[in-house]
């Protein structure tokens, strides 16, 4: 049993359910029942931006909703360290780098993403959804 942490893109495709990419995700987790599946408190922040930026209320309980559903990784100074070396090594954006960070530090076995970028630093890792 693994676990695997969801880029807030993954999270937003779940949460939304407006396109393609849901049903993709939905079934690849499906096929992985045995695994754990992770967020951050990063992840929270970026998918609360839209729904508190348009006093969006239910998708803001949504959000809120599925964030209990998955186990939260903390943003340790470790986290802030190994986010450091990607952003030196593979010129990521500091989100980005963080959210790579957090995965490889707690153990993650995956990050799944819809992220060309992080799929790029860290092949076989970083894993598109496209191709789950």
């Amino acid at each position: 049993m693994g676990m695997i942490y969801l880029d807030t893109c993954v999270l937003v495709y779940l949460v939304q359910c407006d396109t393609g990419l849901t049903s993709l995700i939905v079934n690849a987790m499906s096929r992985r029942a045995g695994d754990r599946f992770a967020i951050s408190p990063l992840v929270e922040m970026e998918c609360l931006v839209f729904p508190l930026k348009h006093d969006d209320v239910e998708m803001e309980l949504a959000y809120r909703t599925a964030f209990e559903t998955y186990r939260s990784i903390p943003l340790t100074r470790a986290v802030f360290e190994e986010a450091a070396q990607l952003r030196a090594r593979h010129g990521l954006k500091v989100p980005d780098a963080l959210h790579l960070a957090t995965a490889k530090t707690s153990g993650c076995s995956a990050l799944w993403t819809n992220d060309d970028r992080l799929a790029k630093a860290a092949p076989g890792y970083a894993l598109s959804v496209r191709r789950l």
